[in-house]
């Protein structure tokens, strides 16, 4: 019997329609780092997590069948604190929360999440697993 892969997610890819404004709230909503690629952008977030961007004049080939249109994704990231701090920190950036906080089951196991939407309208969630 062979051992199982050593895999992990190395990065995902948000579409986006207008640079300057996706690079503004990514920053500052969630403290992502835009790395200049190409004619493009990518978001650098954490300790080796990234967010690779196709927008304006990026194509992102090869891309999947149907590719990611602005406001087409829908992304987890885990908040470290308690959720009413992400709700607080979107409050204070002027980020709507659209649902929540909710009980949520996510990789970790249980925890309570927040959900909210990106400039282009991609659904975003904050999970806080500090329950």
């Amino acid at each position: 019997m062979s051992e199982k892969p050593a895999i992990r997610l190395d990065h995902v890819v948000v579409a986006v329609s207008d640079w300057d404004r996706s690079n503004r709230f990514y920053r500052e909503v969630l403290g992502a780092e835009p790395v200049r690629v190409g004619e493009g952008w990518a978001y650098r977030l954490g300790d080796g997590q990234r967010l690779n961007v196709h927008g304006p004049g990026v194509d992102g080939t090869p891309n999947a069948r149907i590719p990611v249109a602005p406001g087409g994704s829908d992304l987890c990231f885990t908040w470290a604190g308690p959720i009413e701090e992400a709700v607080a920190h979107l409050g204070a950036h002027g980020v709507a929360v659209e649902l929540g906080p909710v009980p949520r089951a996510g990789a970790a196991g249980p925890g309570r999440s927040v959900y909210f939407r990106d400039p282009d309208g991609s659904l975003l969630e904050f999970m806080s697993y500090d329950v």
